[in-house]
């Protein structure tokens, strides 16, 4: 059985942390266009029940 070594290891976090590094410049675009979504959701449904 072979056991991996620890340079494959390092090797996989810095794979994910760069694909986290490439979601976070994408942050200021997605989370207000989220939370308009939300609001008009939310807005709707509070309409469809008064």
């Amino acid at each position: 059985m072979s056991h991996p070594s620890p340079a494959d290891h390092g090797h996989a976090a810095g794979a994910e942390q760069d694909t986290v590094e490439s979601i976070v410049p994408l942050m200021p675009l997605v989370l207000p266009l989220c939370g308009g979504v939300l609001m008009l959701l939310l807005a709707s449904i509070a309409v469809y029940l008064a």
